[in-house]
């Protein structure tokens, strides 16, 4: 027997959009992308569950096990309706990804093409973000500092590596 998933309401989507954010903090993405998926059900257009699911994809990320990859979270960028969004999360979901590399072994040219992708997107959201929102840097300096910590530098044959 299927069960069928039921439909949050209209009304319940600002809670249901504060659990999930409470889940992501506890470390339970798993249970914050079902709420957005059961918010994206009834708002299909909403921006900020749109973000948190792909944040909580992002969390998942784990390159040893069946983890899906970057395709899901960067259909979601895709979907972003502001360009400094799209630059932004679309350079954390390959910041993360460079993590997951390395976490799973990746003796780190893999992570070093990834990390600079992330860089480039950082650099493009820099260029579109209000004044005073130093996101974009702060992000590109966690690259920069962890590319130095780790010692990672582009393969020798000078081609990237990027599955996507």
């Amino acid at each position: 027997m299927r069960a069928e998933l039921k439909q949050i309401s209209r009304a319940g989507v600002p809670a249901a959009l504060a659990k999930a954010e409470k889940y992501r903090l506890l470390n339970e993405p798993d249970l914050a992308e079902s709420i957005c998926l059961d918010i994206l059900a009834v708002e299909p257009e909403h921006e900020v569950a749109r973000v948190t699911l792909l944040l909580a994809l992002t969390d998942q990320f784990d390159v040893r096990s069946s983890s899906r990859g970057v395709r899901p979270a960067e259909e979601l960028v895709a979907k972003l309706g502001d360009a400094y969004d799209r630059a932004y999360y679309g350079g954390l979901i390959e910041e993360r990804w460079a993590l997951a590399l390395l976490d799973g072994g990746d003796p780190g040219a893999q992570a070093f093409d990834w990390l600079s992708h992330a860089m480039d997107h950082y650099e493009q959201a820099q260029a579109l973000c209000k004044a005073g929102n130093d996101d974009p840097i702060l992000r590109w300096n966690t690259c920069v500092r962890l590319i130095e910590r780790k010692g990672l530098a582009p393969r020798a044959d000078g081609h990237e590596h990027i599955e996507r």
